[in-house]
């Protein structure tokens, strides 16, 4: 048993007066709600709260049994039922006041969570408190506490210069405190063609990044799309790519990701929805984090703040004529206030938890910035704020590290970066599906939107549903209903009189066109015989940069307006069209186009004297191609965790350097035994 800490009691002090300053002006705002004084006031805030402790109690249980829509439940009705019970039942209340108890109940807990916030100076550890007071109290024992763990958190999508410059600039305290002190150090790290997450993740969690060419692609022997945040499908990916041997398999616990990691516990994680154990815990932790009053208000005055800055800021951008720009509609607001809201709060809060357990290593992703960038710039106030919350939740993770039963050191990388640009739609009037069917007097199926963002709250509904329960059950179809539309997204056919001959996947800026029901890669003499205007249309088009064919001759090549680069055999002919995309740009594309999952066309689009990239999906920042800050990762680590001296080139190779830095602190021992015997 632990002692019981003064900070917990004058939170706990200020939390009442706050609820009785609500109650008291409930008493003014409310029929029927009437309190005589002060001191009845506080009188009542200590009843409704010892009230709501109790049914917490019993119906956090009862939600864990039910599923996550129960939680929400509890969360609004759970609070408002003490208030019924200890004003209005006394008083002969009914049902029917149970709507103005609902009301009371959230300026109570909005008031008293307002007091909470300006008592502790505004610091943002509302997720946490509840951890924290548990681990002082009941100290959780483990077989090894001697052995460091390791917490990675990946900031899904931000380029090393915006973490540098934000570092420089003081808007990320956490990081610049971190970095300032040379407790961690920064680097930057390049990712492979394509970059993109699931190629990443793949890369970083188990140590390949083959058979991924992009965010979608075709498997030509079962013409089946592949789209990789979809649950069966990231089943079937990593069940190809696993060796049991992932950077996680160590006692590991992964949130919120696309890949396991090998990791015994997954917690939302899109290849392991539906684990029976893991989902109720999930569910627990949900529950518990809404059912507070200060969880609940915290999550609801969030998301309503979020959905209202996101409208704001949406019209002020059309107003300004902001460029580059798109659309941002309601939809996107709801993302946007539940990845910075709930799901940033329930990521965290299991994290903590897998802490204070004492598990050895935890890999987390957090979309916020990728997703807000996506449709705002990489350099916008939304994203930078974003980017800001992830930085206040390395904070929350570090008070955690303070009272866990083992050490832990904090990890802090990025999957790859983004680059920017107005997309290729806008600037040209048509998009590429349209381009390859105008080309080629054909139907081209198009997918060419993108689901990262929305894909990560499914794996969250997802993997908060049960197959043990009719809701669960329920919540599951309405999760694959989700998922098909995230595998479709707004699928078109460009031409629906014409037979289907072509489908076009957008990635970021790379393009994947596929020869529909081909069983092989097709040649550039085979396209050429087939479609002739197609390459040369391509080719010579002003937001393309290169397009890369399959030769019999020569192997892969990329061709550009004015040139070629036949990057099997390193040879130029013509003006060279990846020189502007890097040093690196010929062996990225020798490697994504040798795969046998690589389309009949790769299209990468320009990159401009801004170093901006045209997008084939609807995105103002991208990524998936070449060109601009999207193959510019980044990575904070403790000081004395090494680096090689020549920066880490793709995802595998991160990969092992992580590996190495887990086995210097005593990790994988039976997995190295397991290799040598």
């Amino acid at each position: 048993m632990g002692v019981l800490r003064w900070g917990d009691v004058g939170r706990a002090a200020v939390a009442l007066v706050g609820a009785a300053v609500g109650i008291w002006i409930c008493s003014w705002l409310i029929p029927s709600f009437d309190v005589g004084s002060w001191e009845d006031a506080f009188r009542v805030a200590v009843l409704i709260a010892i009230c709501g402790a109790v049914l917490r109690f019993f119906l956090v249980r009862g939600a864990v049994l039910v599923g996550w829509v129960a939680a929400l439940v509890v969360g609004l009705l759970g609070q408002a039922l003490a208030v019924w019970i200890v004003v209005y039942l006394p008083r002969g209340g009914d049902a029917a006041d149970i709507g103005w108890a609902l009301v009371a109940s959230w300026i109570i807990a909005a008031v008293s969570t307002l007091f909470v916030w300006v008592g502790t100076a505004g610091t943002d550890d509302a997720v946490t408190a509840t951890l924290l007071r548990r681990a002082r109290r009941r100290k959780q024992e483990i077989p090894d506490p001697e052995v460091a763990g390791i917490v990675f958190v990946q900031a899904d999508g931000v380029p090393f210069p915006v973490l540098d410059w934000c570092v420089r600039a003081g808007t990320l305290p956490t990081l610049s405190r971190w970095l300032r002190s040379g407790t961690h150090r920064s680097a930057e790290w390049r990712p492979k063609l394509p970059a993109t997450t699931p190629a990443s993740q793949m890369g970083i969690l188990h140590g390949t990044i083959e058979g991924i060419p992009a965010f979608r692609w075709v498997d030509r022997p079962t013409g089946k799309v592949y789209v990789a945040n979809r649950p069966a499908d990231a089943a079937l990916i990593e069940a190809a790519h696993s060796d049991g041997r992932g950077l996680l398999a160590d006692d590991g616990v992964s949130v919120s990701n696309l890949f396991t990691g090998d990791a015994p516990t997954a917690y939302a994680t899109m290849s392991a929805i539906g684990r029976g154990r893991e989902t109720r815990e999930s569910r627990q932790a949900l529950s518990e984090f809404l059912a507070r009053p200060a969880g609940f208000a915290r999550s609801m005055s969030r998301a309503i703040s979020e959905i209202a800055r996101e409208r704001f800021q949406a019209t002020r951008a059309k107003r300004r004529d902001i460029r580059p720009r798109v659309h941002r509609g309601w939809a996107f607001a709801g993302e946007r206030a539940a990845l910075t809201g709930v799901i940033r709060d329930l990521n965290t809060t299991l994290v903590a938890d897998s802490m204070l357990k004492g598990r050895r290593s935890i890999y987390v992703d957090y979309v916020d910035y990728d997703a807000v960038a996506h449709h705002a710039g990489i350099l916008q106030p939304e994203s930078l704020d974003a980017l800001a919350g992830i930085d206040a939740v390395l904070a929350q993770l570090e008070a955690i590290a303070a009272v866990a039963p083992r050490k832990y050191h904090i990890v802090v990388l990025s999957d790859h970066g983004q680059s920017q640009g107005t997309i290729f739609a806008d600037r040209y009037g048509e998009d590429l599906a349209a381009l390859v069917s105008r080309l080629t007097d054909s139907a081209a199926v198009s997918s060419l939107e993108n689901a990262e963002g929305s894909g990560a709250v499914n794996s969250m509904v997802a993997g908060n549903a049960s197959s043990d329960t009719v809701l669960g059950r329920a919540l599951q179809r309405a999760s694959d209903r989700a998922a098909e539309r995230i595998a479709a997204d707004t699928i078109e056919t460009t031409s629906p009189e014409k037979a289907e001959e072509f489908l076009v996947f957008g990635s970021g800026n790379l393009g994947l066109v596929y020869v529909a029901g081909e069983k092989h890669r097709l040649t550039v003499d085979e396209l050429t015989a087939r479609y002739p205007q197609l390459l040369p249309g391509l080719t010579t088009h002003p937001g393309v940069g290169f397009v890369v064919v399959d030769t019999a001759e020569h192997g892969p090549v990329a061709i550009g307006a004015a040139g070629e680069h036949r990057v099997r055999e390193g040879v130029v002919v013509g003006s060279d069209p990846l020189t502007p995309y890097g040093p690196h740009a010929p062996e990225f594309v020798l490697r994504a186009a040798t795969m046998p999952e690589a389309p009949d066309i790769y299209v990468n689009s320009l990159v401009d004297e801004l170093d901006e990239v045209a997008a084939f999906e609807g995105l103002v920042a991208c990524h998936g191609g070449l060109g601009g800050w999207q193959d510019r990762g980044m990575i904070v680590h403790p000081a004395d965790f090494s680096l090689p001296d020549d920066m880490v080139v793709g995802a595998d190779a991160l990969h092992r350097v992580l590996v190495g830095w887990l086995e210097d602190l005593g990790h994988r021992a039976g997995l190295r035994e397991d290799a040598d015997a």
